[in-house]
């Protein structure tokens, strides 16, 4: 078949010539293949946080009518992309074709491997949903999926559970941006620190700000605070709402003895807490929104309106190496590896 366009413009429908991250509807017709690109059958779908939250909460916990409306927006969008949040996630399969362009890829049919790029862009068929694994937003499916030419993605690994490795490579972009970002003696503040992304942040912080810099995690709830205490994943914990800036910020600086932090890592998976993020930065610091349930709008001018003159980075979910870097953290680190398979595997 022709060779269609490398990221993937071929397969949107609506917009017409739009990319396919943008787009309301793509083409997922699994029975045409471009010779640039990879057909997989799909085992299952890692929903990201804030969108799993989202139909949680809207579908009163019901798996069923969670299954119900995923059906209903993969039919109707040609992709998994949450129409309230805009996110997706991400997926592991088997690869089922190689289109003739892509023979010189570093995969065979029959590997496994992880998408490295969002559902929010990836074409996807679902046959039947098998099981839907509340506790870790994990929808198992019997489906397809394309990758196109510029897609991302890694081989499952040999040495873990592919369950394990799915569960760290949905997260990969924020623990290698952490790898970039943090300098020897920073202070670090990390929102939503007890979750995958924030654990591996907080592993990485904790290397990078060495013997004179700090690392702080804030939780939700006080019950995951031993967990990151007894894994040496930061110097102090704090929990309070990250919905209540002002409350945060007050137990945020007194972790870190009344001064204002280098870097701030947003990890949360709900909305309105751009505010809590920001304000306990100091001036020219580094604010990165990870959490896709970010409002941009409300960082940029919310920023503006408190006088806070810092670099705010969009959370990319591709960072260079990134899927090398998460999985060498579980390597590492045998406590939060352990952590990692009781709960999400």
């Amino acid at each position: 078949m022709a060779l269609g366009c490398k990221y993937g413009s071929h397969r949107v429908i609506e917009p017409s010539g739009g990319l396919p991250q943008p787009a309301q509807k793509l083409d997922n017709d699994m029975s045409k293949l471009y010779d640039n690109e990879i057909l997989l059958d799909v085992i299952a779908l890692n929903i990201d946080s804030a969108s799993f939250t989202q139909l949680k909460d809207a579908n009163g916990g019901d798996p069923k009518k969670i299954g119900e409306q995923i059906l209903s927006i993969v039919s109707q969008r040609g992709k998994m992309q949450n129409p309230v949040t805009g996110s997706g996630g991400m997926f592991i399969g088997k690869v089922a074709k190689i289109g003739s362009a892509l023979k010189d890829r570093d995969i065979k049919v029959g590997d496994k491997v992880a998408s490295l790029v969002s559902l929010s862009l990836t074409p996807l068929k679902i046959n039947k949903i098998n099981n839907i694994r509340m506790e870790i937003e994990r929808v198992e499916i019997d489906g397809q999926a394309i990758l196109f030419e510029s897609g991302v993605y890694a081989k499952l690994p040999t040495d873990m559970d592919e369950g394990l490795a799915l569960a760290a490579l949905d997260v990969a972009g924020a623990p290698a941006q952490a790898a970039r970002l943090v300098k020897p003696g920073q202070s670090v503040l990390i929102l939503g620190g007890s979750g995958k992304s924030g654990m591996l942040v907080a592993y990485e912080a904790m290397k990078r700000v060495g013997p004179t810099g700090r690392v702080v995690a804030h939780i939700h709830s006080p019950a995951k605070e031993a967990v990151l205490r007894s894994l040496k994943l930061c110097h102090d914990v704090i929990a309070e709402s990250a919905g209540n800036p002002m409350a945060l910020l007050n137990k945020a600086l007194a972790a870190n003895g009344g001064k204002e932090y280098d870097l701030v890592f947003n990890c949360v998976n709900v909305p309105n807490t751009e505010m809590a993020t920001i304000l306990p930065c100091r001036q020219d610091g580094t604010v990165y929104f990870f959490s896709m349930a970010t409002d941009f709008c409300k960082a940029a001018l919310g920023a503006e309106g408190v006088g806070k003159d810092v670099l705010m980075i969009v959370g990319n979910g591709y960072s260079k190496d990134h899927a090398e870097i998460t999985l060498a953290e579980l390597r590492e680190h045998e406590g939060l590896r352990k952590f990692f398979e009781e709960k999400f595997v």
